[in-house]
């Protein structure tokens, strides 16, 4: 039962969500009614990244996330039966949950990087990560000073319209990380999306 629970976790907005940090109660991340499952985990998110040793003190040393691999990918033989060297790295992390919510981290070995990416707001074709940080006000400086990443908005409070009227107060904050990504820092302050009363308080 608890693995059931588990695999039917999913996202509680319609952008990836991943909460920091660990310590962040159960409720936040509470799987939906068994009427409302379906057969479907969306179980990770892959950057492609230039450098990952670039892209790590941001995501694991100032976001906190917690590494669960760190591996190189792709070695093997020629046919002459020379050793051939691994093609890709691939670092996981997690916040919350050990099998939703990943974040992976992939630089691929074999190819040159390319430049970073323009900075601005996500486009089509584009990615935006919102990643929820309850402790937002006071971990933010650490984010900024991160080498590599650009603020895009500091901490400010911002109101969505709710689903049935009402609103969702958020602490909104965005950076560029080292790849030019638009990565979403936000403490939520109301009740997400998707449910229709707010957390309980954490004793």
């Amino acid at each position: 039962m608890v693995r059931e629970n588990r695999l039917s976790r999913s996202l509680q907005t319609l952008l990836l969500c991943v909460s920091l940090p660990l310590a962040v109660p159960a409720t936040l991340a509470a799987p939906v009614p068994d009427s409302e499952r379906i057969p479907v985990d969306i179980r990770r998110t892959t950057f492609v990244v230039r450098d990952l040793d670039a892209s790590l003190p941001f995501y694991r040393d100032a976001l906190g996330l917690r590494q669960v691999y760190d591996q190189l990918i792709g070695a093997g033989t020629d046919a002459a039966g020379k050793p051939t060297p691994a093609t890709i790295r691939l670092v996981l992390l997690r916040a919350n949950d050990d099998y939703v919510g990943l974040l992976g981290l992939m630089q691929r070995l074999d190819t040159p990087p390319p430049p970073r990416r323009e900075l601005r707001k996500a486009q089509a074709g584009e990615t935006i990560m919102v990643i929820n940080v309850k402790d937002l006000e006071q971990r933010f400086a650490k984010v900024a000073a991160t080498p590599g990443v650009t603020v895009a908005e500091a901490p400010h409070p911002v109101s969505y319209p709710a689903p049935g009227g009402g609103r969702i107060d958020v602490i909104f904050s965005a950076v560029w990380d080292p790849d030019g990504n638009y990565i979403e820092l936000n403490h939520l302050l109301g009740t997400p999306a998707g449910r229709e009363s707010a957390p309980a308080p954490a004793k």
